[in-house]
């Protein structure tokens, strides 16, 4: 059954919720400590495949820029899937973005994160 309700932060899955915090403060040692082995990330239609290269993507992704970041939306699909929605505003091009973080857990770690836009 899928659920689709915003949930304050403190409700996410502790994978999730810590893994945003330390990525958000650009701590990629602390947030690729919640990612599986074999996890992947999926960000602009890039893909990131396990350890070496989802560090390597955790340390440099948007390192060019200067940026805030804002949890706007949240909400489980099923026992395994969540969606966080972040607003991004800073001085990459547009200025502002609003992105959809969408994980899948395994073994309370998270197996594959895919940021992708949020619909409007």
């Amino acid at each position: 059954m899928t659920q689709h309700t915003d949930l304050p932060s403190d409700l996410l899955p502790p994978a999730v919720r810590q893994f945003l915090g330390a990525h958000i403060v650009r701590d990629a040692d602390t947030a690729s400590s919640f990612l599986t082995e074999d996890a992947v990330i999926v960000d602009q239609d890039e893909t990131f495949r396990g350890r070496e290269e989802t560090d390597a993507f955790l340390r440099d992704a948007g390192s060019e820029f200067e940026y805030t970041t804002e949890q706007i939306g949240a909400h489980r699909v099923d026992d395994t899937h969540w969606v966080v929605t972040v607003r991004l505003e800073g001085t990459f091009p547009g200025g502002v973005a609003e992105l959809d973080y969408r994980f899948a857990l395994r073994d309370d770690l998270i197996a594959e994160l895919v940021i992708a836009n949020h619909p409007a």
